[in-house]
Order: C-alpha cells, then sequence, then structure tokens
C-alpha cells in the first residue's frame, strides 16, 4: 500500500471519527421540553407562564358594556358571520378564527384598554384567548358567557344545555394523579422555541375550537376511555363531587413541569372540565398547543349538575337587555 494511499484511508477515518462525535454530542431535539419550559419562563411572548399566572381573562356583558361606554374596548366577534349578521354588539368586528391574530397586529389598538373576544357561549373565544395571550397579546379577554349574556335573544346556547342529568353519577370517592411519564413527541421539524411555538400555533387554530371539545354525552359514553381532570380547587372537587374517576388538577398551580404536568398521558384523550367550560377551554388550548390530545368538556358542570353547583351557575339573571346590531 503506497503512502499517499494509508494517507487517504487515515483521513476517512478521522473524517468518519469526528462525524460520529458530533452527532453524538448533537442529540435530536426534545421539542416538547424547550417549548414548555419557554412558555413557562419570562422569556414567552406574555412575559411570564400565563397558564399559572392570569389564564382565565374574562369580561362580563356589564364590564363590556362599561368599557364601551368610555370606548375603551375593541370587539372580536368569531361567530360565523350569519350569527353575526342576525344580531351583534355595536362595533365589533367579525373574522374567523385564524384571522384575529393577523388583524391585531396589523390595527393600532393602543386607545383600547381591553380587547374582548365574543363568540356564542364564551368557550370557543375562551380557548382563542388563551392562544392569542400566549403570543403576547397582554389585554385580551373574553366575554364570559359569550352572546348568551349580552340579550335574550341569543341567549338560546346556555339555556338549551344547562342539565342536571348527571348529578346521580358524580362521586366523592377520590383517584389520585398518575405517575410522571414522558412528555408529549412533537415532530414541527424545528429547534428554537420560537419556531416550534409558531407551528404549533398555526396547527392549532387550524384545528379550531371544534377539534378541542367534548359534550358530556361522548365521555359519559365509556369513562374509561379518558383521563379525565377535574379543573377545581380541591375542596370543591370533594364537597361537590365529581365525574366517577375524574383526577384533581388545581388551576393556576398543578399544570407546570415543577408541578404535575408530567402526569397528564400522552396514550389517552385528556378529558379537562370546570364549571362552564370557559376555563376549561382557556387550558385545552395550552395543552393541545404543547402537544397533548385534550378535549374541553362544553358546558361544564352546568351540563351535568345544574342544580347542585354552588358558584358559576348559569340563570337568567347573567342575560342583559344590552341592543343588538344588525348587519344592514
Amino acid at each position: 500500500m503506497t503512502k499517499t494511499k494509508v494517507w487517504m484511508l487515515a483521513i476517512l477515518f478521522i473524517s468518519f471519527f469526528v462525524v460520529s462525535c458530533d452527532k453524538e454530542d448533537d442529540p435530536e431535539v426534545n421539542e416538547a421540553v424547550v417549548i414548555i419550559e419557554w412558555l413557562e419562563s419570562t422569556d414567552s411572548p406574555y412575559g411570564k407562564y400565563y397558564v399559572n399566572t392570569d389564564m382565565g381573562s374574562y369580561k362580563t356583558a356589564e364590564q363590556v358594556h362599561g368599557l364601551m361606554a368610555a370606548d375603551k374596548v375593541y370587539l372580536i366577534d368569531i361567530r360565523k358571520k350569519e350569527d353575526y349578521d342576525a344580531g351583534h354588539i355595536e362595533g365589533a368586528v367579525n373574522l374567523t378564527e385564524a384571522q384575529v391574530s393577523a388583524h391585531i397586529d396589523s390595527e393600532d389598538l393602543s386607545d383600547y384598554s381591553d380587547i374582548v373576544i365574543v363568540c356564542t357561549s364564551g368557550q370557543t373565544a375562551a380557548w382563542l384567548t388563551c392562544l392569542l395571550a400566549l403570543e403576547g397579546h397582554t389585554k385580551i379577554s373574553s366575554l364570559k358567557w359569550g352572546m348568551c349574556s349580552w340579550n335574550v335573544q341569543t341567549s338560546s346556547a346556555w339555556n338549551t344545555n344547562i342539565s342536571n342529568d348527571k348529578a346521580t353519577f358524580f362521586t366523592a370517592d377520590v383517584t389520585e394523579k398518575g405517575s410522571e411519564g414522558d412528555l408529549p413527541t412533537l415532530t414541527t421539524g424545528f429547534e428554537t422555541a420560537e419556531e416550534i411555538f409558531e407551528a404549533r400555533m398555526d396547527a392549532v387554530i387550524a384545528e379550531s375550537f371544534g377539534a378541542a371539545a367534548i359534550t358530556n354525552g361522548d365521555v359519559y359514553a365509556n369513562l374509561d376511555n379518558y383521563y379525565i381532570i377535574n379543573y377545581w380547587p380541591n375542596d370543591e372537587y370533594l364537597e361537590t363531587g365529581h365525574i366517577e374517576g375524574a383526577i384533581q388538577y388545581t388551576p393556576k398551580q398543578d399544570i407546570a413541569l415543577d408541578a404535575y404536568l408530567e402526569t397528564l398521558p400522552t396514550d389517552k384523550t385528556i378529558v379537562v372540565y370546570c364549571y362552564t367550560g370557559q376555563g376549561s377551554g382557556n387550558l385545552v388550548a395550552y395543552l393541545r398547543l404543547v402537544g397533548y390530545n385534550a378535549k374541553s368538556l362544553k358546558y361544564g358542570a352546568n351540563s351535568m349538575i345544574h342544580d347542585e353547583m354552588t358558584k358559576s351557575t348559569w340563570s337568567s339573571a347573567h342575560i342583559k337587555d344590552y341592543p343588538l346590531v344588525l348587519t344592514k
């Protein structure tokens, strides 16, 4: 063997060794870890961990009406155009869920103290509000109870979805949280938190709230199919009772890497329920963003044990007589 061939083989060997070492030193990016750690930090667009601080930002119809009088609120109505045309709040802009973020960025809204997202029942708006806040929009909130609280003519969704038909099935038996496991597997193909976040945001918005919602009828059809989260304080979980097998997670406390986030399963559909479906709508938006297959139980406990509830109960007292504008 000539010296030239020896040198060539030596160079090839060294090159192979260097490449192999580089691969070992540069493991595949765990996208879920990257995005979750970022969203939980002060480096996030919101400036703090939104889920365990300000999440659940609502404005009542009375508050919105007052802000309107002071010309301090910008209203975005995300209902279907035909519903918007049939009656909406004066000045509200009708947009699809996918249009809202870009619209807010394109408008000078500095004179407004609040941007309020409006939907039919408050649940879709709560879901979208969480996503917008995670993007860094700090004065975003949703209209609590949605258009159902604005005028009797737009109140049918809540009026027809309250029920007590699961009251006899609720239990006080405690089910413990699962053991810690892996985080979801994200495959956007990106490495930085910002890039992963953008890709996931686009995906969740494209799915719409419909993909993130479930009825209590579907849940009760087979309770074992789901990992059910009771998103209430522990005393309410015990005193009011809960869906059989539901596991209590404390709002603004338990959903974090240093708490119980990793007890959520990645191989089972997670169902989150709260009092009204608005709080669960918020949380499910975040969970789906970071890769969990999570769904919000529509209308919350109001759809199951309405008369047994001690707080956040839908009633006619929430319905105001504020004016509706019809599209000409």
